[in-house]
């Protein structure tokens, strides 16, 4: 592990760990608008153009290396409740380059103003309009991070069961699969996680569902058939809280007969490749989840 992904974990357990158990959404959004401005601008040459992708704002951005007919629809973290394509300027082109694809990250509705399964609706909205555009299924895919891995592959599963082509291939990073909150990792990592909180995540859980069945496959697809999705891959770090969700959605993957890859990575924290510019590790993962994109999409 490198030295600076060391000082990593120490900066994200000073700004994260002694947060407040019980949040205040509003706060944490304005905290989050003002970071944004902080965020370093995209590498030269890349190119980024706001749209609506079936009524869903969204960002399309596009380097050098992005093939033209190679997409990755992507869904930011943030719990549900906060995040933007903005806060991840720094790292979408990042996989545009490395995957040799194009990226359209959607700004779906956000909890509590709009609770599940909007966010599971402006997903699908979104990859039925990167179809209806002329994109091929097979030169598609889906990738999340935190809230948005448990997100893509929810997505997933109410693409197939409402018989829309699936994409090629699904990359998870950290993913949030279950918000019944059942995994062991849950609790017995809470105090090693260097940045969640397991007693906001109930907080934030609690304003996605709105009262809906937490194991709703749709929310938690941790509880649904996996049966016909894409290979994928799921990439997590050996501390977190969510390690289980990974694990437990890797198992249920391979039991249903899908291609699954699972990297469990030491000491690194919740979706380290967010900090590829800080972190050596961060652009290590990238460059792995680039080979499994093109190999999958056979641009490789």
């Amino acid at each position: 592990m490198s030295i600076r992904a060391e000082l990593l974990r120490l900066g994200l357990r000073g700004l994260f760990k002694g947060s407040d158990p019980d949040p205040n959404i509003a706060v944490i959004r304005q905290r989050m608008d003002t970071l944004k401005f902080f965020i370093p601008n995209p590498a030269k040459g890349t190119k980024a153009i706001r749209l609506a992708a079936g009524g869903v704002p969204a960002v399309h951005v596009a380097t050098p290396r992005s093939r033209h007919d190679c997409c990755i629809l992507y869904l930011h973290g943030g719990a549900y409740v906060y995040g933007s394509p903005s806060h991840y300027r720094d790292f979408i082109w990042r996989i545009a380059a490395a995957t040799a694809a194009s990226v359209l990250c959607i700004d779906y509705r956000l909890a509590p103003e709009y609770p599940f399964p909007a966010a599971v609706d402006d997903a699908v909205s979104a990859y039925r309009w990167l179809l209806a555009e002329g994109t091929s299924p097979r030169r598609m895919a889906i990738m999340g991070d935190s809230a948005g891995g448990g997100l893509t592959f929810g997505t997933l599963l109410k693409l197939r069961d409402e018989r829309i082509p699936l994409p090629a291939a699904a990359v998870a990073l950290s993913p949030w699969t279950d918000l019944a909150l059942t995994g062991e990792t849950f609790q017995r990592n809470a105090r090693a996680d260097p940045m969640l909180n397991p007693d906001q995540a109930r907080v934030f859980a609690d304003c996605y569902l709105a009262g809906a069945d937490p194991r709703h496959p749709y929310a938690s697809p941790l509880y649904g058939n996996p049966e016909g999705l894409p290979p994928s891959l799921i990439q997590v770090g050996a501390d977190e809280i969510l390690r289980d969700d990974a694990e437990r959605i890797a198992d249920r993957l391979r039991a249903a007969g899908c291609a699954v890859e699972l990297e469990i990575w030491p000491r690194m924290p919740h979706v380290w490749q967010f900090f590829a510019r800080f972190v050596p590790e961060g652009r290590q993962a990238i460059e792995r989840i680039g080979d499994f994109v093109q190999e999958r999409l056979g641009t490789g």
